[in-house]
């Protein structure tokens, strides 16, 4: 862990998503100008229904800075589907997606046997590939990638393809 990091992590806190945070992660997506924006909706529901599955880093206001949603896949329960990573402007290049996602996979994989990661990275998006590439060498895994959703599986539009990532199988502790 790095200075920055520790310093970060003195400042911030990593939790479970609750309902009242919903908002503040669609916004926090949105102003990403990275991710597809799902509605305000399906992020209040994310935070009911996936908390478990998510985390979110809040400043020392309790407000939400950074957050990672995920799910564990139904027909594979050792893999963790992560479905976004988001920071707020003023929070990026400290660490805070890595710590969010270490986070979470230790918190997962200390209630069940967690051996695989999966997302979906669109090409170009070069912070997620870096993010889950380091990732990957952190906890000794290979990381291998296939095109998941092709541009033509998509009804609304133009759309990149959507590129899956998998990462495993995962050590029990990140290498240092």
């Amino acid at each position: 862990m790095t200075a920055g990091q520790a310093e970060l992590q003195a400042e911030l806190r990593i939790d479970r998503p609750s309902v009242t945070d919903g908002a503040a992660l669609w916004r926090i997506a949105k102003e990403s100008k990275a991710l597809d924006l799902n509605s305000s909706y399906s992020y209040l529901l994310w935070c009911r229904d996936f908390a478990a599955t998510s985390a979110v880093a809040r400043d020392e206001s309790g407000d939400p800075v950074g957050f990672v949603t995920g799910y564990v896949r139904p027909d594979r329960p050792g893999t963790l589907l992560v479905w976004q990573v988001a920071v707020d402007e003023a929070y990026r290049g400290r660490g805070l997606a890595a710590s969010l996602l270490d986070g979470l996979v230790a918190r997962i994989a200390a209630d069940q046997d967690l051996r695989t990661v999966e997302t979906t990275i669109t090409p170009g998006n070069t912070a997620s590939e870096r993010l889950f590439s380091a990732f990957a060498e952190r906890h000794g895994a290979r990381l291998e990638r296939e095109v998941l959703f092709d541009t033509g599986l998509f009804p609304d539009g133009p759309h990149d393809p959507e590129v899956l990532h998998r990462i495993g199988p995962l050590s029990p502790t990140p290498a240092a």
